[in-house]
């Protein structure tokens, strides 16, 4: 044994060659190793353990009409099981949970449904494209109603007036525009921001439209004149474009996310900074505030989800994920916050204790967002692998 370590295994052999080969003799085996049968190679071992561990499946309804990536849904505030998907391969569909892969199309647009809004009252949809054009459709008929053109690039959100058929959306072109559906008209243009609006909405009182830009500002604006009342932006605001953003029930506050992984709470009044949350270390990508509670929750690419305290601007809980939080909603007026994951899971929290009470498997690739019903019996995601998922949350409430 000694002399073979040494020869075979340390030292130069008599058969060792120029170049450094050397070859054993039978007389040098210590033992043989049947390697077929106890180490299957990397390749077959990656296979057999695809094939043994499934994923479950924990949605009850599945949406499969698609043949492109998904990135946006929206459920009917009035009807608890309709629901309209829009994605990659320029279609939208509204269907019904519980009624299996029924759906009534949407078609016209020539570019990826990127964003889609039910009005206040569900008797209208507008879904909004990469190519530029806002389409409004009747719930009642499934027609479409009208069809708005002008801006020069992509629409990257869609929103309703809170009380009325006014649509707004944003554009890659750098500008807003609001439509009146109900007359199919043209109302205003909203110019200024230098890059992307990447979010906007009104505020709950429809008084005001405050708008967030790739070119790191807030733009707060009138929106019957259409005069731009603040604009937000520089020290000690964000440092690179804005994500996403929420505005509070009573109309006084915005709350902006960031590229720059900052979050920045912005008087509407006077277009001051009035606070800042400072603990996430990557872009956020999503943001909400609790209807109960005087909490915002904020989720991220350095894959936190964090609940804060608007009234101290200090984090009371943060929950981790094994990937990016690309999406979040909280549940009703409950306490439950629901995210959307890079990882293809949806996870329901408890923002009082911080824990995951649930976690919905079936999905594939990265969530891209979340609707939930009127009734709040049910959560529906869309994912970059091409499908929709209805998931029972009717025990959070």
């Amino acid at each position: 044994m000694n002399d073979v370590n040494k020869e075979g295994m340390n030292g130069p052999s008599d058969n060792e060659d120029e170049e450094g080969e050397f070859f054993l003799e039978d007389e040098d085996i210590i033992q043989e190793i049947p390697v077929d049968e106890d180490l299957p190679d990397a390749e077959d071992e990656a296979g057999s353990d695809a094939d043994d561990v499934e994923e479950p499946d924990d949605s009850l309804h599945l949406f499969t009409g698609y043949t492109g990536e998904l990135y946006t849904v929206a459920c009917s505030p009035t009807d608890a099981k309709l629901v309209v998907t829009g994605g990659g391969d320029d279609r939208g569909f509204m269907w019904k949970i519980g009624e299996g892969d029924i759906a009534l199309e949407l078609p016209g647009h020539k570019d990826s449904v990127s964003s889609l809004a039910f009005s206040a009252d569900g008797q209208l949809l507008a879904s909004g494209s990469f190519d530029g054009i806002i389409k409004v459709w009747d719930i009642s008929s499934g027609s479409l109603k009208c069809t708005f053109e002008g801006p020069g690039g992509g629409i990257e959100w869609v929103r309703w007036h809170p009380r009325g058929h006014l649509v707004l959306a944003g554009s890659k072109d750098s500008t807003v525009w609001m439509w009146n559906a109900d007359k199919s008209a043209y109302l205003n243009i909203f110019s200024g921001h230098g890059s992307s609006v990447t979010c906007g909405d009104f505020t709950p009182d429809g008084k005001t439209i405050c708008t967030g830009s790739d070119d790191a500002s807030l733009r707060i604006w009138n929106h019957k004149s259409g005069e731009n009342i603040h604009v937000v932006r520089g020290h000690p605001y964000h440092t690179d474009g804005l994500t996403c953003l929420t505005i509070s029930s009573d109309s006084t506050l915005a709350i902006t996310g960031s590229k720059d992984s900052s979050v920045h709470i912005v008087n509407i009044t006077n277009g001051k900074v009035v606070g800042s949350l400072l603990t996430h270390t990557d872009s956020i990508e999503c943001i909400g505030l609790s209807q109960s509670f005087s909490w915002v929750a904020t989720g991220g690419m350095d894959q936190k989800l964090i609940i804060w305290d608007l009234q101290h601007s200090s984090p009371r809980c943060t929950c981790d994920h094994q990937e990016g939080v690309t999406c979040l909603l909280w549940l009703g007026t409950s306490r439950f916050i629901a995210s959307g994951c890079v990882d293809g899971k949806v996870r329901v929290w408890d923002s009082l204790s911080g824990d995951c009470i649930k976690t919905f498997s079936g999905h594939s690739d990265a969530i891209q967002s979340l609707a939930v019903s009127a009734n709040g019996e049910f959560l529906v995601s869309v994912s970059l692998d091409k499908t929709a998922r209805a998931f029972e949350i009717g025990e959070f409430r």
